[in-house]
């Protein structure tokens, strides 16, 4: 029929439900959200008047984010989850003849969301150990989005490396997500009012152990802001409902808990690397809260789908090909990546 789009979405992660399943596919946080956050869940009745709209412009979150960031709560608008946030960036700023740039492999919603909006892009290989080359991207474009530390390869460029590249590219608009970036890295969010071009995106769902909240923002000069927010009234000025800003709001405020429990995961990180490493595996550095690994002799294939029957959840992707023989492993607790490696040995012995 006449009309239709056509379009291939993105495909998350399976989202299992087992009573004793380690779910370390989808890069969710390993420990629960703040107790403040779950004490003010537990009554947001008294907290929360459903019978109102949600606030317009999230002014109690914004002004959080503002004192973290020491910035002004107008270089700050919050969406739905990143994703929501993403795909206004996309609207707002992707609008050339000349093609958006961004890596072959990487967060698969950006191809998506080009299609969706008809917008024209070009995919940059990856360098031959997965790196982002920042130099390939000295090309004419309508745009630039790139995910750092990038996904699903969990590899970080400095602050310093990301610097240089908005000075090189000064002409245009250079999204940086960065989703992961609490796990190691360095935010470039409070250099916002120095670069016209940048806009930066980060999410609670991740180093905030919020993904079930879905609430996300950019960071960007108020020009940049007022643009992002044009286009999120145009779909639903309330995208943020009244009890996600509240528990938001208080995730954010408390800042030390979540340092705390992130410092905690960067070490599993390392540790599970280590135990990898004496099994053969090769696994790339990581800034992120998950590993992408593989081993010269074994198909991760088969090790993907033997973990998957006792209940042990990683994700495998069949493309693109260079993938294919890579597992991208969330780190869990200890006790749950303990048990990794021990189901590990046992099914490549």
């Amino acid at each position: 029929m006449k009309g239709i789009r056509k379009i291939s979405p993105y495909v998350p992660g399976e989202q299992p439900n087992y009573p004793d399943m380690i779910k370390i596919n989808t890069n969710e946080n390993a420990y629960p959200p703040s107790p403040r956050v779950l004490e003010l869940l537990a009554g947001f009745g008294k907290s929360v008047d459903l019978r109102r709209y949600s606030s317009l412009d999230q002014g109690n979150l914004r002004s959080a984010l503002s004192h973290k960031y020491g910035l002004k709560p107008d270089n700050f608008i919050v969406g739905n989850g990143s994703d929501e946030i993403l795909a206004f960036a996309f609207l707002s700023f992707f609008n050339s003849s000349e093609p958006v740039l961004f890596p072959d492999i990487t967060y698969g919603f950006y191809k998506v969301w080009c299609d969706l909006f008809k917008i024209p892009f070009e995919e940059i290989a990856l360098a031959e150990d997965f790196s982002i080359s920042l130099e390939d991207y000295a090309r004419p474009n309508g745009g630039i989005i790139i995910a750092n530390p990038n996904a699903p390869t969990s590899l970080y460029h400095s602050a310093d490396a990301m610097k240089d590249f908005l000075v090189e590219h000064s002409d245009s608009i250079v999204i940086v997500d960065e989703a992961y970036v609490n796990f190691g890295g360095v935010s470039l969010a409070p250099l916002v009012n120095d670069f016209d071009n940048l806009v930066v995106i980060h999410t609670l769902s991740k180093s905030e152990s919020l993904a079930g909240l879905r609430v996300g923002y950019a960071v960007a000069n108020p020009a940049l802001i007022e643009v992002l927010g044009a286009v999120k009234s145009s779909f639903n000025p309330y995208s943020v409902d009244s009890l996600a800003e509240k528990l938001a709001t208080i995730a954010v405020e408390d800042a030390g808990y979540y340092e705390a429990i992130n410092f905690n995961i960067i070490k599993t990180r390392e540790e599970f690397r280590a135990s990898l490493a004496e099994l053969g595996f090769e696994t790339l550095e990581s800034k992120t809260n998950f590993v992408l690994t593989t081993h010269p002799q074994y198909d991760m294939n088969a090790l993907f789908e033997s973990l998957q029957k006792d209940h042990i959840f990683v994700r495998h992707f069949d493309k693109p090909e260079r993938l294919n023989n890579y597992l991208r492993i969330t780190i869990g607790t200890d006790e749950e990546m303990q048990k990794v490696i021990e189901n590990i040995k046992k099914t490549i012995s």
